[in-house]
């Protein structure tokens, strides 16, 4: 039996002081109090449901040896679980980066994060693409929804879809998780789809509509209804400090997702879409953003730079995406569960990783 000893432990019920989290065959197996252990903070491994690329890597051409390259950029923010994210193109373009997707996915799982499916974040958008080429998101096709291969775990619609409704009912009776996203949706449309089974919403504050006091947009609609958790990408360029504060007070636990929305800047495109980073994000050339270049352990920091407590963040992280992948083995350090483990030190950075118990990244000096 394996274990690590940590000064603080995130479990379900909050941090524990020195604690020792013993695992075996990939399992926890205890979670038991210490008298002193080593100054780090053990936490769940992290779940990120938004990743188009990362550094030089785009997942929609991503294969062969850039899918290990991507395992080794993940594992050092820590995320050991993640959705390779396939964003608006034509609805024949989606065939070949899914077939990718599905071979990465074959791979030993051994010491690599865990890919829990693709998402689409397109192209059956509505009306705030960002982003996204217009002239490429089209009305809702039922027909090639029900022809998804099944490791298309998570899709993106606008509420204000014709079809809205229709498949999100018919994507959630296929296992797969619904978001709202790159909406302007009215009240009624937006409730519709969230009672249809849409259970996220697609980056708070960003491709959507906002927040007044007399013309609520989809932001308000989404952290006033209780059924609907809201992704919110914390890099300080996205959503300012203090609004990813209001975000997490008004949500509440449980109901926050961090992704990064990472995207594969240095090869300076998004699947078919060009950018380039500046002013801290990667851009379009008309300034729109176009992804972001933060790490979930940087997510991390920023949340709690701005007041958030770290055990919201985490569980944010973690936590509650795993729970709306419906990834039950998961997301919190209690018995039973994968050990699947991220070791903080004082600064909140990535130390070691765990997958199933074994570790797979080490911070060097």
């Amino acid at each position: 039996m394996q274990f690590v000893e940590a000064s603080r432990v995130l479990t379900p019920n909050g941090f524990r002081g020195p604690t020792r989290v013993s695992f075996e065959h990939g399992l926890i197996a205890a979670v038991e109090p210490i008298d002193t252990a080593p100054p780090i903070t053990l936490v769940p491994g992290f779940v990120d449901v938004q990743v188009n690329g990362i550094d030089d890597v785009d997942v929609a051409h991503a294969d062969g040896a850039d899918w290990e390259r991507l395992d080794a950029l993940l594992l050092a923010q820590g995320v050991t679980t993640w959705c390779p994210t396939l964003v608006t193109n034509r609805l024949e373009r989606y065939s070949a980066p899914l077939a990718r997707i599905a071979e990465a996915m074959e791979r030993s799982a051994e010491r690599r994060p865990s890919i829990a499916g693709a998402h689409l974040e397109g192209p059956f958008l509505g009306g705030a693409p960002g982003a996204h080429p217009p002239a490429l998101i089209v009305p809702i096709d039922l027909e090639w929804l029900a022809a998804l291969p099944p490791h298309v775990a998570l899709v993106t619609v606008g509420a204000e879809q014709a079809d809205a409704v229709e498949a999100t009912r018919r994507l959630v009776a296929d296992g797969r998780l619904v978001s709202i996203g790159h909406t302007t949706a009215a009240e009624a449309q937006f409730d519709a789809v969230v009672a249809a089974g849409a259970r996220l919403t697609t980056h708070l504050f960003n491709g959507m509509s906002g927040v007044h006091h007399r013309s609520p947009g989809v932001a308000v609609f989404a952290m006033t209804n209780p059924d609907v958790c809201a992704s919110i990408i914390a890099d300080g360029v996205h959503v300012h400090p203090r609004v990813v504060r209001l975000a997490f007070q008004a949500l509440g636990p449980g109901r926050v997702v961090l992704v990064t929305d990472a995207v594969a800047w240095r090869a300076g495109s998004v699947g078919s879409i060009g950018m380039s980073l500046r002013d801290g994000a990667p851009r379009l050339p008309d300034g729109t953003l176009a992804g972001s270049v933060v790490t979930m352990d940087q997510a991390i920091r920023v949340c709690v730079g701005a007041g958030v407590d770290l055990a919201d963040a985490v569980t944010a992280a973690s936590t509650t995406p795993a729970q709306l992948l419906a990834l039950d083995d998961r997301g919190c350090i209690e018995v039973g569960r994968r050990a699947d483990l991220v070791a903080l030190d004082g600064q909140l950075q990535v130390q070691q990783v765990w997958i199933a118990g074994e570790p797979t990244q080490q911070r060097t000096a």
